[in-house]
């Protein structure tokens, strides 16, 4: 079982930036594609961002492409959203995911929330214009 807790949301302004941070429990942190996902009340949870089991590659969803990067680190146990340049619209809970990996595949298999095992409890952004 593994356990995720995020943490680093809050309030900015239009053009600030946050740091999110995942913080798995388990022992396998390596094994897993992590993503982060994001909801706004009443619509589904949408994907961001998800990064490999060695975090070379990473794969973004067009409307964070630029501003936002995905990076973990294997040891810490951490899976990271650097969100840059942050506009009102991405005033969202956000909820970081990881994803048992039976066998390569391409991130972009990763989009969805039906490939992840295990979610955290989300955290809270607000970005004021």
């Amino acid at each position: 079982q593994e356990q995720l807790v995020e943490s680093g949301g809050g309030l900015v302004q239009a053009g600030g930036s946050l740091r999110l941070s995942c913080a798995a429990s388990g022992r396998t942190f390596s094994s897993y594609v992590m993503g982060w996902f994001r909801q706004a009340p009443s619509n589904e949870r949408e994907f961001v961002a998800a990064i490999s089991l060695s975090g070379v590659s990473t794969y973004y969803t067009d409307s964070v492409k630029g501003r936002f990067t995905i990076s973990r680190d294997n040891v810490k146990n951490t899976v990271y959203l650097q969100m840059n340049n942050l506009k009102p619209e991405d005033s969202v809970v956000y909820y970081c995911a990881a994803a048992t990996v039976s066998y390569s595949r391409e991130l972009n298999y990763y989009t969805n929330t039906d490939k992840y095992n295990y979610w955290g409890q989300g955290t809270q952004v607000i970005v004021s214009s």
